[in-house]
């Protein structure tokens, strides 16, 4: 695999100055045009004023790019049939030529392979919820299980068994923090309902753990340091509860199953709550791309 590294990206990597890796899946299929492209700009433009260097990555005509230029930025957001490819659908875009953008697991892969140790997200993916009958759970995991990348995020996405997830990131060694907050948020929702066993406070402590995992050795692991959306800006709790509600049962009565379930419900979401959850979601986004640029800062100067 040829991974192409953009000349910004390799010379602030090599002078140890932040990168932030960013995912193009949002651009791609998170949001409409043209709203989608200009959120693309604002996020790396947060980066930007944080010091550091942002690396959005997708894949283009078979190559995997970390550092993406206007054009290809605006080809991501713009071009019909890109796909949407998680790490395991990689080798397969690289033999075929294919453009697609990538997932939390194919991001925090590629960023990995740059060099680049701080990645920023909305939320991750997770155990779907009725696991024992579906066995249905995210790629995210299981990538994140043997990847040494510090993923800031919001939580899991809120349509997940959230304490089903918890569990399976403990027993996969996955090291979850809670920025701020003893609670686990809900991607939406500042508050998950469920404590974390550990709490940073800044920066400097998160890349203090950075750090130390790299002195302790053993697997690599990634650290996901999880922060909360302000409760000004979180999606109405009871709001919430009663659409999830009906679009899980909008679910189960179409038959919708697999990949589609995540992007249905998601969907439903924005629609029947006039779009107030694509607020929170994107109000998580930005706070997140903030945190993981001075996250990287604070790496780069150790």
């Amino acid at each position: 695999m040829v991974l192409v590294v953009s000349d910004e990206v390799r010379e602030a990597l090599d002078a140890r100055r932040p990168v932030v890796a960013l995912e193009s899946t949002i651009i791609a299929h998170g949001l409409p045009r043209p709203r989608n492209l200009r959120v693309a700009r604002e996020l790396e433009e947060v980066v930007r004023a944080q010091g550091g260097v942002p690396a959005t990555i997708a894949v283009l005509d078979g190559r995997p790019h970390v550092g993406l230029d206007k054009e290809q930025l605006e080809r991501i957001a713009n071009e019909d049939g890109i796909r949407k490819l998680g790490h395991r659908d990689l080798p397969l875009a690289v033999a075929r030529g294919a453009s697609g953008a990538t997932t939390v697991s194919a991001t925090a892969l590629l960023a990995a392979r740059a060099g680049v140790r701080v990645f920023a997200t909305g939320g991750l993916g997770g155990v779907h919820r009725e696991w024992t009958v579906t066995q249905d759970e995210s790629a995210d995991l299981g990538l994140l299980a043997r990847t040494r990348i510090t993923v800031v995020c919001a939580g899991v996405k809120s349509i997940l068994d959230v304490p089903a997830t918890l569990q399976r990131l403990e027993t996969l060694g996955v090291t979850v923090v809670g920025y701020g907050t003893g609670r686990f948020p809900g991607f939406y929702l500042s508050d998950s309902g469920h404590p974390v066993d550990w709490t940073l406070e800044s920066p400097a402590e998160v890349a203090d753990v950075m750090r130390a995992q790299d002195a302790v050795g053993g697997i690599d692991s990634a650290l996901i340091v999880a922060q909360p959306v302000p409760e000004s800006e979180q999606l109405d709790p009871a709001l919430h509860a009663r659409v999830l509600d009906e679009a899980l049962a909008a679910c189960a009565e179409q038959g919708v199953t697999g990949q589609a379930v995540t992007p249905f419900l998601l969907d439903y979401l924005v629609r029947h709550t006039a779009g107030a959850s694509l607020s929170a979601n994107l109000a998580a986004v930005r706070g997140n791309v903030r945190l993981a640029g001075r996250i990287a800062a604070e790496w780069a100067a150790g």
